[in-house]
């Protein structure tokens, strides 16, 4: 008997995209951005990137509210940070039990509706470009959903429990921005760098029913997350001994833009969202230190949003995280101008 119900055919990405069109504007902002961030990735431009917001992006109005928020942080810095802000519409769960973020249920105390979530969650990467004056990122949780997007981003992340999957570094490999390889949960750094090789090389294989030849993506990176060990304890990885560790493993392989992003949260906090000021500002420091270290640090990454901590969906505290505990605006506006000084005093080069 068959256990799967097949309920409706969702639309295509290219029908969806012809009904949820791209403005010239907006197509001119990407190719700015995307060129931007790519020379952050390779060296040319040496400004931090940042990337920046929810957890999970639960609430369209909030969520614009708090970009609109980083629109004019952004506008004081630009010169040493660079925001791409996220939105991440999709929220892998560990047992498959939750909330699954925007795509699942555009509002989350009603039930799942995909077909009204694909649409939500281009319309919300929609108004922060055209409202806000930002391509985002967003995690690639799903690879065949990603040309549903892929007009609208910036930035891409493979998560934690994704890294090791064919079809995540395949599709990777396909893409023209960067995308974020994480070390995987148990922390194997070894899961990670060979994601990376394979994202960074050229592949043929299905995609959404088509047999595609891929070039290899030369801005895949790798971003550290700290991982949990198996007594489900949780033990950081964004130390100075890790970054330089990580500067070997680059060293030894042979790949394009050797770069990193740190995550300040997940088990590098051990999910305590206030850690995040602290390790964000070791890294830096860390970079004050070590060249080697200066040359593959391009960029944070910081869960926040407009209240601190986390809430359950039936809370409904506006623009407080229902997923993981992030870090409250105040406190976040001051860490961008705090390491907006700090990177500027850290040029060692």
């Amino acid at each position: 008997m068959n256990n799967m119900e097949f309920k409706r055919k969702l639309q295509i990405p290219k029908l969806l995209k012809e009904d949820y069109p791209v403005s010239d504007e907006i197509k001119a902002l990407k190719e700015k951005r995307d060129k931007e961030i790519a020379d952050i990735i390779t060296g040319k431009d040496n400004r931090l990137l940042l990337i920046i917001g929810p957890c999970s992006a639960d609430n369209e109005e909030a969520v614009i509210d708090y970009i609109s928020r980083l629109r004019k942080v952004q506008d004081k810095v630009i010169d040493k940070v660079y925001i791409i802000p996220r939105i991440y519409t999709n929220k892998p769960r560990t047992t498959g039990k939750g909330y699954k973020g925007m795509l699942h249920q555009p509002n989350p105390t009603e039930g799942e509706d995909m077909l009204k979530g694909i649409v939500a969650i281009r319309q919300l990467h929609m108004r922060a470009a055209s409202e806000c004056g930002f391509t985002c990122a967003d995690e690639m949780l799903y690879p065949d959903n990603h040309r549903y997007l892929n007009d609208l981003l910036s930035y891409v992340a493979v998560g934690a429990r994704s890294v090791e999957n064919q079809q995540h570094r395949l599709t990777a490999s396909g893409l023209s921005i960067p995308v974020g390889m994480k070390n995987p949960t148990e922390g194997d750094l070894s899961v990670m760098m060979n994601s990376i090789t394979a994202a960074q090389s050229g592949h043929t294989f299905i995609y959404r029913g088509w047999e595609v030849e891929s070039r290899g993506n030369p801005l895949a990176h790798c971003i550290l997350r700290g991982y949990v060990d198996r007594y489900g304890k949780s033990h950081p990885n964004y130390h100075f001994e890790d970054l330089i560790e990580l500067c070997w493993r680059y060293e030894e392989g042979d790949f394009a833009n050797p770069a990193v992003i740190v995550d300040c949260n997940h088990s590098n906090s051990g999910k305590d969202y206030y850690e995040q000021l602290r390790i964000a500002k070791d890294v830096i420091f860390s970079t004050r230190i070590s060249e080697s270290v200066k040359s593959i640090v391009k960029g944070l990454m910081i869960e926040s949003y407009i209240e601190d901590g986390s809430q359950s969906v039936d809370e409904s505290v506006y623009g407080k995280s229902i997923t993981d505990p992030c870090l409250g605006w105040e406190k976040s506006e001051q860490l961008i101008y705090d390491l907006a000084d700090m990177w500027n005093k850290s040029d060692i080069r």
